[in-house]
This record gives C-alpha cells, sequence and structure tokens, in this order.
C-alpha cells in the first residue's frame, strides 16, 4: 500500500469522532449515521455527570438510570444537587462536567423576575455550548395533525437577547441588550450546515427578522450567506420569523434543518414539538467543541407541575430519546440504537402512555414496558 494511502486512512481513523461537527446528535429516524473503526478503550466505561433538577426531573432521569442498567449501557453516573433557586450552579458541577466532557440534565426552574439568572445559561456560557439541537418528529402511533414532520432546531445558544445584559436606565427604564456578533453567527451556521451534511439533509433554513433588525439580524444572515455557499449540494433559503411560525403550523413538512439566534430558535422549537407530538417526547442537547449537555429538547414544561411529581406520571420518553443521543456521542451507537427502538415500540403499541400523550400511566410503567421491548 502506498504511503501516502496508508497516511489518510490512518488520519481518517485517528480523526473519527474528535475532528467531526458532533454527529452524536443524529435523532431517531436519522437518515445516515456516521461509520467508524473503534479504538482500543472506546468500549470502556464512561461517567457521566448527572444533574436531576427541579419538578418532574428526578423522576425522569430516574427513569434513564433504571433503562441504562437494564441495558447494561457502558455509562455510570456522578449525581450532583442543583435546583433553580440557586444563586450560581456550584464549582463541583462545572468541575465534574468539564472532567467528564458529558452531562445528562433535568429541568431547572428558572424563577421569573426578581433578578434571579438562569442557571440553565449560565452552564451554557461556562461550557460554551454555542448549539442547541432539538429533533422535532413523528413518532409512528401517535396521532397528531401533520404527518411527514422531521425537523432539526439548530439554535444559537450564547448570545442574542439570552445574553442576559440588562439594566434600568431610570426608575420605570429597562435597557435589555441584543448580542450578535459574526464569530457566533458563523459558528451556528457551519453547524447547521455540517449537521445537515452529515445527516444527509437536503435544506437549511436561517430563522431572522432582518426587515426590521437590519443591522443584528443583518449580521447573522450575512455570516449563513457565506457559509452556504461551501455547501453547494445543501440548499439554503431564509424565512422571518414571525411568517416561519405560521408556516410551521400549516405546513411543517416544508422544514427540515433549521438555523437560528436564540430568542428565535426557542420559540420556533417549542412550536415544533407541540406540532409533532409535545415537548415530552422531543429529544435534545447543547454541545460545544469540548462538553455537551443533554436534557429534554423543548424547554415548555420540563419541570411539569406538582401534581405530576405526586402521581408520578410524568413522561419519560424526551429524556430517554436524549439520554440516546448521548450514546451516540459516547461513540456507544448500538446501545442508542436498542434504546430508541424500544422506546419507538412502546409509544406504537399504545398501552402505556403518560397523560400528556393521551393515556394514564405512571413514569414507571412506560419504563418498565420500555425495559421490557429491550432486544
Amino acid at each position: 500500500m502506498a504511503r501516502s494511502v496508508r497516511w489518510a486512512i490512518r488520519e481518517l481513523l485517528r480523526r473519527g469522532a474528535s475532528d467531526r461537527p458532533h454527529p452524536h446528535l443524529l435523532g431517531p429516524g436519522s437518515a445516515r449515521g456516521v461509520s467508524y473503526m473503534p479504538r482500543p478503550g472506546d468500549g470502556a466505561p464512561r461517567a457521566v455527570t448527572l444533574i436531576p433538577g427541579d419538578g418532574i426531573g428526578p423522576l425522569v432521569t430516574g427513569a434513564v438510570k433504571q433503562v441504562m442498567e437494564a441495558m447494561h449501557a457502558p455509562v455510570y453516573f456522578e449525581t450532583y444537587e442543583v435546583h433553580g433557586d440557586m444563586e450560581s450552579v456550584p464549582e463541583e458541577v462545572i468541575e465534574s462536567v468539564k472532567k467528564n466532557k458529558v452531562c445528562l440534565k433535568g429541568g431547572l426552574a428558572t424563577p421569573v423576575g426578581g433578578g434571579v439568572s438562569s442557571l440553565n445559561v449560565q452552564l451554557r456560557k461556562e461550557l460554551d455550548l454555542y448549539a442547541s439541537l432539538v429533533h422535532c418528529f413523528n413518532l409512528p402511533g401517535l396521532p397528531t395533525r401533520h404527518e411527514n414532520v422531521d425537523i432539526v432546531v439548530i439554535r444559537e445558544n450564547t448570545e442574542g437577547e439570552y445574553s442576559g445584559l440588562e439594566h434600568e436606565v431610570v426608575p420605570g427604564v429597562v435597557e435589555s441588550l441584543k448580542v450578535i456578533t459574526k464569530f457566533c453567527s458563523e459558528r451556528i451556521a457551519k453547524y447547521a450546515f455540517e449537521y445537515a451534511y452529515l445527516n444527509n439533509r437536503k435544506q437549511v433554513t436561517a430563522v431572522h427578522k432582518a426587515n426590521i433588525m437590519k443591522l443584528a439580524d443583518g449580521l447573522f444572515l450575512e455570516s449563513c450567506r457565506e457559509v452556504a455557499k461551501n455547501y453547494p449540494g445543501i440548499k439554503y433559503n431564509e424565512i422571518i420569523v414571525d411568517n416561519c411560525c405560521m408556516q410551521l403550523v400549516s405546513k411543517p413538512e416544508q422544514f427540515d434543518v433549521m438555523v437560528t439566534p436564540n430568542l428565535y430558535g426557542n420559540l420556533v422549537a417549542n412550536t415544533a414539538a407541540g406540532i409533532a407530538g409535545g415537548t415530552g417526547v422531543m429529544p435534545g442537547g447543547n454541545v460545544g467543541a469540548n462538553h455537551a449537555i443533554f436534557e429534554q429538547g423543548a424547554s415548555a414544561g420540563n419541570v411539569g407541575n406538582e401534581k405530576l411529581v405526586e402521581q408520578k406520571k410524568a413522561n419519560p420518553v424526551a429524556l430517554l430519546l436524549s439520554s440516546a443521543m448521548m450514546l451516540r456521542h459516547l461513540q456507544f451507537p448500538s446501545f442508542a440504537d436498542r434504546l430508541e427502538t424500544a422506546v419507538k415500540r412502546v409509544i406504537e403499541e399504545g398501552k402505556y402512555r403518560t397523560k400528556d400523550l393521551g393515556g394514564s400511566s405512571t413514569t414507571q410503567e412506560v419504563v418498565d414496558a420500555v425495559i421490557e421491548k429491550l432486544d
């Protein structure tokens, strides 16, 4: 074998997962996975930081732990108590995620008003988790108003309206700054196009409001257009955010991959989730160059209500599917496939469903059914 060919093969194997733009964020039904030859030690059990969180968080993270143990998945959890009313995320939790590079998280309640900052935003900033990905898709057997929905919402996760730069100018007048930078806009656009390329997706749609915010959203669009030139095989288009919401609820099948600034992405992802079956079944992840946090994809209702907690009837499906994404990120694709297949079988069979899916099952009943379906 020629030396240059040997070098090329060796380089491809070396790059394996580290240089690819996170193919772990392949949701159920993704058209194309990524094959690789495992290196010695790839199958060793991996430590994962676990944050049960608030509300239904301990219920659904507990469900994931049970399923992982039942399928003998090569992961083990380091658990930390973090709650949304804390002033900040404890330093030992940040250090744990930095060490393990992967975290599974239940919802953290964010107090409304009162000057208390969101711990979710703090985690994203501290770990530079610049890309949020939510996969919204129809699950077989779960009736929805629209069919053929398979949308991936990729949202810039570190700036925009969520920068948290607010101050009171004079009593009764508050100024909140929206920050958009070329660096972050290009970075999220590249992530979206790389995701589309690696997953055999055909189209990327940039969501904006550049007709009004001509400088801020204009810069975001300009960055997306520049990146799009490097991917001639992927169709690129743009849509104003208000029209986007209307199109989502009327004809969602027209969308494939969507790339958005921070605030719009949060709204679009939750809308798409509601169309495709509800927030309780949509997986998601937040990823940066070195770390990733997996959690329920759509944030609406991610901590549930007291009644759900008391009755122990929280829907664990979203976090189970998010944990399958995590297993792919950790390069355990066969375990991810087993978990996704089991969850899909339970949903399709329809015997065990929580209230949000039209049933009356408890969290534990759904977990037991998923475990029974594991091959």
